[in-house]
């Protein structure tokens, strides 16, 4: 028997749950699985985040370079560019073709931290 990694989840503190949880639903499309006791569990099909507010720590913002928290692998990229950039969020790195072979964009939340989106490039 070998352990298998069947998924992640990833933990963000936030200033203010309240207003942070509904960016991630009305901005970028999550829905709530769970909420209470100070946290605010949200989900977009396998991409989970626990936010959990912290209103007296530093921000996102104020870690820079060091904000970005996650690499989200797509598919049709295009679509989830397209329908974040109708929503006005805040697109830092626009859509575009990596010498890796990846087609990526990334975006920052509210709270300033930073995700990159990324789909593979078909060799055909």
């Amino acid at each position: 028997m070998e352990a298998k990694i069947k998924g992640t989840r990833f933990v963000l503190a936030v200033k203010d749950l309240k207003q942070s949880a509904d960016y991630y639903q009305n901005q970028l499309g999550f829905s709530t699985w769970w909420a209470g006791d100070g946290w605010h569990f949200l989900r977009r099909d396998t991409f989970m985040v626990m936010l959990g507010e912290c209103p007296d720590d530093r921000s996102a913002f104020e870690t820079r370079n060091h904000s970005y928290f996650g690499y989200i692998d797509l598919e049709n990229i295009d679509l989830i560019y397209a329908e974040y950039q109708a929503k006005e969020v805040e697109i830092i790195s626009e859509l575009s073709d990596k010498p890796w072979g990846q087609r990526e964009f990334a975006i920052r939340t509210i709270d300033g931290h930073r995700i990159m989106f990324g789909e593979a490039i078909s060799s055909s």
